[in-house]
């Protein structure tokens, strides 16, 4: 066999390897039983990503799910952690490591405020320590009140019961019930799904609508809150300005803890290192993943003040007051020694700063696009976190069909670029491209994802 047939063998055996064993994330499995080839990326270099057939592709989701921030093939990234995994690879999380001393120092030379950083190794895993941290502190400090944890319709934080439970998205949660109890649901602050039409000022109302879940449940009951600082899934949905501060405000006069999700928005996405911090808040807990490490390796991470801290170490003398969890992977040293070169990528390249500045021009052209086509509702986002919704009618606002949305997608993938949409997200609602490229885009990488995207809805939508 020469060497060409070889390596054709070898491909048709690795995917037929996957289509017979791999059960796929979020995927219908039934086309690959009826013709269709599962996709299967082998390569990765800067924004292109190269699938098993040689096809290249311009990323515009950074690894499909907003993670890889860097871009493909960093090998300072991958020799740190090789050179970290022969000298020390594992020790369980109940002691220390160099890379992660070094690294939770770093990080929190990043957030004014906090102090603590507990790791694990996903997002929902360090929503959840979250969770455990509120309802403990429910039985140890509150007498066991205080033990309900809000969260906001649209808003995701992972695919864990608990993190269900504490999910805005009825698609996602659907069949997984019945859900842990003590979650209760505020309204979405998305105000072109305006649900306050006579508010003077929608951000405002739409932080009120917290106040007035707290006041029905009873602010004895609520123990915290946990909210994206932008929206992801849900429809990439970037708050008005006076929303936040109205939300701070309403925690401290209620002791509320105030939980933000950072697994999508946190180091870079947005152009500064966490979402919440364009808005001037001081949380209580920031929970982050994908970006932390660029997915070179895996690594959560549950941060914390140290009036949080304080509160699982006040009575020594009792052995059942520390915070009693352990996440096994989290006593890995590879996300620490990765995420510490991640952040040194970002530092040295000045990556915050161009992801402000190809924020602002990919915003700029995604507007051009509406102006073109009558199929674009509404543009939104913050840095290189873009959304992009399509609708049947701009005046009605009723949402595009989910078919149509999605045959945007595939197309855009056939020629070479790939770009997301919500996804069983919200029932009618999943109407909204999704763009994340990594902070190292350039105009010509926007470019090629806007135009690719124009021709799209041309061909879909006409």
């Amino acid at each position: 066999m020469n060497q060409n047939l070889a390596a054709a063998a070898e491909l048709a055996h690795v995917v037929e390897a996957d289509r017979a064993h791999v059960w796929h994330h979020l995927t219908q499995h039934a086309p690959f039983f009826t013709g269709a080839d599962p996709r299967i990326i082998v390569e990765g270099k800067g924004m292109r990503v190269w699938d098993i057939h040689g096809k290249e592709h311009l990323d515009a989701v950074s690894g499909g799910v907003w993670t890889v921030n860097v871009g493909y093939g960093r090998e300072r990234i991958a020799d740190a952690v090789r050179e970290q995994l022969v000298k020390m690879n594992y020790f369980a999380g109940a002691a220390g490591s160099v890379p992660g001393a070094n690294f939770a120092k770093m990080l929190l030379d990043k957030m004014p405020g906090m102090s603590r950083v507990y790791y694990s190794n996903s997002g929902s895993e360090a929503n959840e320590k979250v969770f455990k941290m509120v309802r403990q502190l429910s039985h140890s400090v509150y007498g066991g009140k205080k033990s309900k944890i809000l969260y906001r319709e649209r808003d995701y934080h992972g695919t864990t019961i608990a993190c269900l439970s504490a999910g805005g998205q009825q698609e996602r949660n659907a069949q997984y019930g019945p859900y842990t109890p003590g979650f209760v649901e505020v309204p979405h602050c998305l105000e072109y799904r305006n649900q306050f039409p006579d508010a003077e000022d929608y951000g405002i109302a739409a932080a009120n609508a917290i106040e007035e879940v707290i006041l029905r449940e009873g602010a004895d009951t609520v123990g915290a809150i946990c909210l994206e600082p932008i929206t992801a899934g849900g429809g990439v949905i970037v708050p008005p300005d006076s929303y936040w501060p109205r939300v701070q405000e309403i925690c401290k006069k209620y002791d509320i803890l105030l939980h933000i999700d950072e697994v999508v928005c946190g180091v870079g996405r947005t152009g500064t290192w966490f979402g919440y911090q364009h808005y001037g808040i001081e949380p209580d807990f920031v929970t982050m993943a994908k970006g932390v490490a660029s997915g070179y390796a895996a690594i959560s991470c549950t941060v914390t003040t140290e009036k949080v801290f304080d509160m699982f170490k006040a009575n020594a003398e009792d052995p059942m007051s520390y915070f009693r969890d352990i996440s096994t992977f989290g006593g890995c040293t590879s996300g620490p020694a990765a995420a510490i070169e991640n952040m040194n990528i970002i530092i040295e390249e000045n990556l915050l700063e161009n992801t402000l500045q190809m924020g602002d021009y990919a915003m700029d052209k995604l507007r051009e696009l509406q102006d073109k086509h009558t199929c674009i509702g509404e543009v939104r986002g913050k840095g290189l976190f873009l959304g992009v919704e399509l609708v049947k009618d701009r005046d009605s606002r009723e949402p595009a069909d989910e078919k149509m949305v999605q045959q945007v997608v595939g197309k855009s993938a056939q020629a070479g670029v790939l770009i997301g949409a919500t996804n069983r997200s919200l029932p009618g609602l999943n109407n909204t491209l999704c763009l994340s490229p990594a902070l190292i885009s350039t105009k010509d990488d926007i470019d090629e994802i806007v135009s690719c995207i124009d021709l799209r809805l041309s061909e879909v939508f006409g």
